[in-house]
């Protein structure tokens, strides 16, 4: 998938450091996890992961299915996960090294072997950490995936992704449950029911390339900016933009563009905060 595509064309090592205790290391866990999580604490609104969020957007409100024509937010989602997994201090890419290893060619590193509480992600977590030595960014994207021609890897599969993701929305009360029938053949499907999520979700895509652009992708949030980047990768980015005016249409794929044109090396480079590059590195393996 290319870095363009679907922005021309509007559609309607060491695991534990011997100085620090077990305990210690699961409350800066826990500390991580409540500081990438922006609806933390009293907060009434409902707390989605970035799964969550972009499948969210794929999904057509009152059918509960996404597109049959989507071929991209299969691997969008493990993508997301891998990030979320970084966003929440349990993995890490390797050092660029004095030779500058590209963003595709480093290993993803398991920092924390702490449950994270989601069973995908605690999943996604324990395949890597019985990996050795470890894999590349693009390779777990396509182990997740079951997208490999190595039968020994057949195991990584994580199943039935989309379906236990929106299973978490309906007991969030996002989504319900329903069947319907194709002719041939009966689907679950998984309607909107709380339209107030669903808005919530989109007015912060269409605010983060509008009202709240900063035009600087080291200045953005991580958890943003990653929304972005995999929601445009899974081919579901537009779907927040189909409610905007021609005007701030154009502006908002605009600077769409701007942002998934970036040298992601150079990014990466710039990159002060840990879990940037893992985030431009997913990014990367998700449109190659």
């Amino acid at each position: 998938m290319n870095r363009g595509d679907g922005l021309i064309q509007r559609r309607n090592v060491n695991r534990e450091n011997s100085g620090v205790t077990r305990e210690s290391q699961d409350s800066e866990d826990k500390k991580t996890d409540r500081e990438d999580d922006p609806e933390d604490g009293d907060s009434k609104e409902t707390r989605l992961t970035l799964m969550e969020e972009v499948l969210l957007l794929g999904l057509k409100d009152k059918e509960g299915y996404t597109s049959f024509w989507n071929d991209s937010i299969s691997s969008g989602l493990r993508g997301c996960i891998l990030i979320e997994l970084g966003l929440r201090g349990r993995i890490e890419l390797e050092k660029a090294g004095m030779r500058r290893k590209g963003l595709l060619s480093r290993k993803v590193l398991v920092k924390s072997e702490t449950p994270t509480g989601d069973v995908l992600l605690d999943e996604a977590l324990k395949h890597m950490r019985d990996t050795d030595p470890p894999e590349t960014v693009q390779s777990w994207i396509e182990y997740l995936s079951g997208e490999t021609w190595n039968p020994l890897k057949l195991r990584y599969q994580l199943k039935n992704v989309r379906e236990r993701l929106a299973k978490n929305l309906v007991e969030k009360g996002v989504l319900t449950t329903e069947k319907q029938n194709f002719l041939l053949f009966d689907m679950t499907t998984h309607p909107l029911t709380d339209n107030v999520a669903k808005s919530r979700l989109v007015k912060k895509v269409q605010d983060a390339v509008l009202g709240k652009w900063v035009n600087d992708a080291q200045r953005m949030d991580k958890r943003l900016l990653s929304l972005l980047l995999l929601a445009h990768a899974s081919d579901v980015l537009e779907n927040a933009f189909a409610p905007l005016n021609d005007d701030d249409y154009e502006l908002a794929m605009k600077r769409v563009r701007e942002l998934v044109d970036l040298d992601l090396e150079a990014e990466c480079i710039k990159a002060t905060a840990s879990p940037h590059d893992i985030v431009w590195a997913v990014y990367a393996a998700s449109i190659k």
